[in-house]
């Protein structure tokens, strides 16, 4: 970040988050975050927590931020949505019900915002994010679909996604939505961060961890969920220290039993 609006920076306003409370796996401390109100390049340095869903935040985070009211809003462009990156899955998926449009019922319990649910491409079953999307716009400006290299729950997207736009496509299906639920079922109802590794090619992390004696292991407070093993959840008092420490048996069991290094899907700042 360049010196000069070093200053400027810290006279932003700041929000007090206590991640135990607000992440979705109740594991984190308590800090300052900025609250984003403008597009600017200098708060690329910063790491955007959005819902804080798929995060599993350290003691000793680096500077975190949020996007502010005004980056949470959907709109019509001709036959297009323009969605703030700030605007939660469930309130696109709302509108997508009430205009009938189709292509987002997968957002369904899918919890999140748009700005971060495109920088993991997030997904269920063959639909994503990525599917309906034009571009987006950061602080360089409108970016193509086709240069954010999106892939199997990742993207190249390096910098803060404050506005997307996408195709819009009718027919909002409700029995698609429904059975998607279905799929979803099997997720424990303790406190996770959803998915802990995303899935090797032609297999499954939750296979991989039940095999190697995992499902249901559990140190401290976190444990592998005995319902489904690829959910790391939070039993009671988890710590930090306790997920990245199962997390990291996981993947050494699995590499040394299958040859397979699992790559994570939650995100540790």
């Amino acid at each position: 970040m360049k010196r000069r609006n070093m200053g400027r920076i810290r006279s932003l306003s700041t929000r007090s988050v206590d991640f135990a409370r607000y992440s979705s796996i109740k594991i984190g401390p308590k800090v300052d975050v900025v609250v984003i109100r403008e597009i600017d390049p200098d708060f690329d340095s910063f790491f955007i927590v959005g819902g804080a869903n798929n995060l599993l935040v350290s003691p000793t985070p680096p500077p975190l931020a949020l996007l502010g009211k005004e980056f949470d809003y959907i709109r019509w462009e001709g036959d297009r949505l323009v969605v703030g990156g700030g605007t939660s899955t469930g309130r696109l998926l709302s509108f997508a019900k009430s205009h009938n449009i189709g292509g987002f019922e997968f957002l369904a319990k899918l919890p999140g915002k748009i700005g971060g649910a495109i920088k993991m491409n997030a997904g269920l079953k063959g639909y994503e994010i990525g599917d309906l999307l034009l571009s987006v716009r950061t602080a360089r400006g409108t970016i193509p679909k086709e240069e954010l290299d999106l892939g199997y729950r990742r993207s190249g997207i390096k910098e803060i996604v404050y506005e997307a736009l996408f195709q819009v496509r009718e027919g909002y299906r409700e029995g698609l939505r429904r059975e998607l639920l279905k799929l979803r079922s099997n997720q424990p109802k303790e406190p996770s961060a959803g998915s802990c590794f995303k899935n090797p090619p032609n297999d499954y992390a939750g296979r991989l961890i039940e095999a190697v004696g995992l499902k249901g292991a559990r140190i401290g407070g976190a444990a592998f969920s005995p319902i489904h093993a690829n959910f790391l959840v939070n039993m009671g008092g988890a710590t930090f220290e306790d997920a990245r420490k199962l997390m990291e048996l996981a993947q050494k069991r699995v590499y040394e039993e299958f040859g397979i290094w699992l790559e994570e899907e939650i995100v540790t700042v």
